[in-house]
C-alpha cells in the first residue's frame, strides 16, 4: 500500500482514508519517508516540519475536511503558516530565524480542507527569478533531469509534486510562477483571476494585482478541487472575482462545446525566438483540440505584441520589490543592507526607489487599458488561446544567476523567458499549464490556455478532456519517490 502511494493524487488519498483504508497518520509518515529518500537529490524541502506534522495527523481535532490527512507543502512565500519558519528565500530572514505570527487565508483554508503542512519548499529570492536558486538555500534540481532548472518561483513545489513526494503543493504566481515550473515539471499549474483567492489577512492586492495564489498538482482534478477550497471572499479584500455557478470540481468531466480557440506560437512582440520543441507542443495540442471538435486558427489579442509591456511590467516589480525589501527589514528589525540581497534584487529595490509616483501611476493607466485591449479579444468571439508555456525548455541551472556586473541584462532575459506567461497577470486573467508533451530529450513542455477574465470553469471543463485524451498520469520522472 505505502509503495503505491506515492502517484496517487490529492483527491484518492483523500478516497482512503474516508473510506477507511488508511489513516492520516500512515499517510504523513509514508510522505515523510519519500521526502527523507528523495528530497537530497532535488534539495525541494527546504524547511522541514516532521514532528509537527505528525503530531497533527494523530490529533483527535484534525479537520474532517475533504483532504484530511493528505500531507502537503507549502511555498516559502507569501503564505503564513503559524509558528512556523518563513524566509521568502532570503539570506537574512533565514538568519533571523523569522518565524510566521499566523496563518494566512490560504494557509488557514488549506488546514480547515484537512491538509497537514509537511514543510516548506525552495522559492528563488523574494520570488522574483522564474527559476528557484536562492543563496539562502541553494539550487532545487529537476526531477526530470537534475541539471536543469525547476522553474521559479515555485520550483521547490513543482519538484516535489513532480518527484511523488506529495500529491499537491502550493503555489503562487506573480508572473509566470505557477505556470513556469508545472511546464518544466510535467504538472498541472492554473493561476486564477485576480480577486479569486484571498492574501488576507496581510495583504490586499501584492504588485498591484499581478500576484495570484494558487497550487501544482499532477491532475485536473485536484487543481479544480483545490480552487474550491481556496476561492472566495475575506471580508476587507480590495475585490472578489465572480463566484463560480457551481462547484469547479463539478467541472471536471463536463463537456465544454465546441470552442473557438486562438493559437500563438511565436513570443509577442517577438523578442526572443521560439524553441521548435516548444512551438511543436503547442501545435500538437492544436491538433488534438480539432480532432476533440474543436476549432483551432491563427489568432491572438494585437495587444499582446505592444512592446510597451516590459517597460510597465518592470515598474511594478521593482516598485513592488523596493517595498518588499522595506518590508522584510521591518520584520528582522534592521533596514535591509546591499549585501543582503542577490544582484537584481538590490538592482530592483533601487530602481523602484527612484520611480517618482507619477510614473508609477502612469503604469497603472497604462495598464488597465491594456487589460481592455486584450480583452476585447475574447469579447469578439474567442474562448481560449493556446500557447507554449514557455518559449524555451526547462534550461541548464545557473542560466538566471544575476551577474554583479550586469544584473539588469538577467532581469531582461527573466522577463523575455516568462513572455507567454507573465501578460495574464497583469491583465487577471486565469491561464492554465498543462502537461501534453515531452521532448526527445524526456523534459516536459508545457501548453498554456488562458481564458478571459473570471472562466476558470471554461479552462478546467478543456483540461479535463485533454487529460482523458491524452494522459499523464503515468509519466514518471528519473528521480521520484
Amino acid at each position: 500500500m505505502l509503495d503505491k502511494l506515492a502517484f496517487l493524487d490529492a483527491v484518492a488519498q483523500a478516497d482512503l482514508v474516508r473510506r477507511g483504508e488508511i489513516t492520516p497518520s500512515a499517510l504523513v509518515d509514508a510522505a515523510i519517508a519519500r521526502i527523507e529518500r528523495v528530497n537530497p537529490k532535488l534539495n525541494a524541502v527546504i524547511i522541514p516540519l516532521f514532528e509537527k506534522a505528525r503530531a497533527q495527523a494523530a490529533a483527535p481535532d484534525l479537520p474532517r475536511g475533504p483532504f484530511r490527512g493528505v500531507p502537503f507543502l507549502l511555498k516559502d512565500l507569501l503564505a503564513y503558516s503559524a509558528g512556523d519558519p518563513h524566509h521568502m528565500g532570503t539570506r537574512r530572514l533565514k538568519q533571523a530565524g523569522f518565524v510566521a505570527p499566523h496563518d494566512s487565508n490560504t494557509a488557514a483554508r488549506l488546514r480547515a480542507a484537512g491538509f497537514v503542512f509537511l514543510g516548506k519548499t525552495n522559492t528563488p529570492e523574494i520570488g522574483t527569478l522564474p527559476t528557484t536558486e536562492p543563496d539562502a538555500y541553494g539550487p532545487t534540481r529537476n526531477p526530470w533531469d537534475p541539471s536543469r532548472s525547476t522553474g521559479g518561483s515555485s520550483g521547490g513545489s513543482a519538484a516535489s509534486v513532480a518527484a511523488g513526494l506529495v500529491p499537491a503543493a502550493h503555489a503562487n504566481d506573480g508572473g509566470g510562477s505557477i505556470r513556469i515550473p508545472a511546464s518544466e515539471c510535467g504538472l498541472v499549474g492554473l493561476k486564477p483571476s485576480r480577486g479569486r483567492v484571498s492574501f488576507g489577512p496581510d495583504l490586499g492586492e501584492p504588485i498591484a494585482g499581478l500576484a495570484h495564489e494558487g497550487v501544482v498538482t499532477r491532475s485536473v482534478r485536484d487543481t479544480a478541487a483545490l480552487l474550491d477550497i481556496l476561492a472566495g471572499y475575506e471580508p476587507g479584500d480590495p475585490h472578489t472575482a465572480p463566484p463560480p455557478l457551481r462547484p469547479y470540481a463539478q467541472e471536471v468531466g463536463t463537456d465544454p462545446g465546441k470552442l473557438r480557440i486562438g493559437i500563438l506560437v511565436r513570443l509577442p512582440g517577438e523578442t526572443a525566438p521560439t524553441h521548435p520543441d516548444c512551438r511543436a507542443a503547442a501545435e500538437s495540442a492544436a491538433r488534438l483540440l480539432e480532432s476533440l471538435g474543436h476549432t483551432v486558427e491563427p489568432s491572438h489579442p494585437a495587444a499582446l505584441d505592444e512592446l510597451e509591456v516590459g517597460h510597465h511590467f518592470s515598474m511594478m516589480y521593482a516598485t513592488h520589490i523596493a517595498r518588499m525589501v522595506d518590508v522584510l527589514g521591518e520584520l528582522t528589525g534592521t533596514p535591509f543592507g546591499p549585501d543582503d540581497l542577490d544582484p537584481l534584487n538590490r538592482t530592483l529595490a533601487d530602481l523602484g526607489r527612484m520611480a517618482t509616483s507619477q510614473q508609477y501611476l502612469a503604469t497603472v493607466d497604462w495598464l488597465h487599458g491594456y487589460t481592455r485591449r486584450m480583452a476585447a479579444w475574447w469579447t469578439s468571439g474567442f474562448d481560449l488561446l493556446l500557447t507554449p508555456t514557455l518559449p524555451q525548455p526547462p534550461p541548464p541551472l545557473g542560466t538566471f544567476t544575476p551577474s554583479a556586473a550586469d544584473p539588469v541584462a538577467t532581469g531582461v532575459r527573466a522577463t523575455q523567458f516568462a513572455g507567454f506567461t507573465m501578460p495574464f497577470n497583469l491583465t487577471g486573467q486565469p491561464a492554465m499549464s498543462l502537461p501534453l508533451h515531452w521532448n526527445d530529450d524526456g523534459l516536459p513542455i508545457g501548453v498554456q490556455f488562458a481564458a478571459a477574465y473570471g472562466r476558470e470553469d471554461l479552462l478546467i471543463r478543456v483540461a479535463a478532456q485533454l487529460e482523458q485524451a491524452r494522459p499523464w498520469a503515468d509519466r514518471r520522472p528519473p528521480i521520484h519517490a
